[in-house]
């Protein structure tokens, strides 16, 4: 059974920093991609960023040039580096992890709160 767990979300004010780990437990396989979402009160999941096993990087325009998102394969961990954090980034983050084979599956975690105050 696979699992994703995440940490280190919690209240900041405007331009500081935090950062997220999404630690997977589990799987006997290395998972296709990994990737970061959030959803804000009263709007849909987004994506934030996400990372494959070849390390290629994708972001959503909002966060490019102030989140960075990396992988530790040996440690089965995901993690979002957060800066210059705006009040717009206020949100619930989820950990997702995507593995592609003969069939495709999709695991999230259960998601951490991060708030930005002004």
């Amino acid at each position: 059974q696979v699992q994703l767990v995440e940490s280190g979300g919690g209240l900041v004010q405007a331009g500081g920093s935090l950062r997220l780990s999404c630690a997977a437990s589990g799987s006997t396989f290395s998972f296709t991609r990994m990737g970061w979402y959030r959803q804000a009160p009263g709007k849909q999941r987004e994506l934030v960023a996400t990372v494959t096993s070849s390390s290629s990087t994708n972001y959503a325009d909002s966060v490019k040039g102030r989140f960075t998102i990396s992988r530790d394969n040996a440690k089965n961990t995901l993690y979002l580096q957060m800066n210059s954090l705006k009040p717009e980034d206020t949100a619930v983050y989820y950990c997702k992890a995507e593995y592609w084979g003969a069939a495709r599956y999709d695991y999230w975690g259960q998601g951490t709160q991060v708030t930005v105050s002004s």
